[in-house]
């Protein structure tokens, strides 16, 4: 498929922005699918046919139509078609963390490579899992089936903020925001 495929979808969105910059994805469950060779490589970056999006704000407003359908698949979701994008790990990564407390409360707020910001908490959730390496990963959910990998400086700074506990009679190092703990890897013995 040519750029000029590109060029209209992102002419389709700019017109249909949604509330608060998120258009109304989730609403939308069009029949026709388009592969025209989109990807997103396991640094975030963007990329069409295997050249690199030059552009920021059109990496910005695909990511606000990017969807995780039941099938596993990622699609950049209009309503009337729906484009494959190829994505080698998960689409965003999280590259800032502000730590504040708010009476007595940590609150974590964590900005996106596409500048998604958000709270870590019930509904962004932050999960790790072990690589092949023995290395710790961690994602956390931006929206909906959409995760961010959280960049290791990133993870080194709420490691710092977080707090040994026992559970299960096993030390774990706990991160506590918006009044949701979550668990960042057990401690060697």
């Amino acid at each position: 498929m040519s750029l000029s495929i590109l060029q209209q979808l992102a002419s389709r969105i700019e017109q249909n922005p949604g509330e608060k910059g998120l258009p109304p994805i989730h609403a939308w469950h069009p029949e026709r699918v388009l592969d025209i060779g989109l990807g997103i490589d396991a640094q975030g970056r963007w990329f069409h046919q295997g050249d690199p999006f030059e552009r920021t704000a059109l990496v910005r407003l695909f990511s606000t139509l990017l969807r995780r359908d039941a099938d596993d698949e990622y699609y950049l979701v209009t309503p009337v078609e729906k484009v494959r994008v190829a994505v080698a790990e998960v689409p965003f990564l999280i590259v800032t963390a502000d730590l504040q407390q708010t009476a007595n409360t940590p609150q974590i707020s964590l900005t996106s490579n596409v500048s998604d910001t958000f709270l870590l908490d019930a509904d962004h959730p932050l999960r790790v899992v072990t690589d092949e390496a023995g290395q710790p990963r961690p994602y956390v959910r931006v929206r909906d089936r959409l995760e961010a990998r959280i960049l290791p400086q990133v993870f080194y700074q709420l490691v710092d903020a977080a707090q040994m506990v026992s559970i299960k009679g096993r030390n774990c190092l706990q991160l506590n925001s918006c009044g949701c703990a979550f668990v960042l890897g057990e401690l060697d013995s």
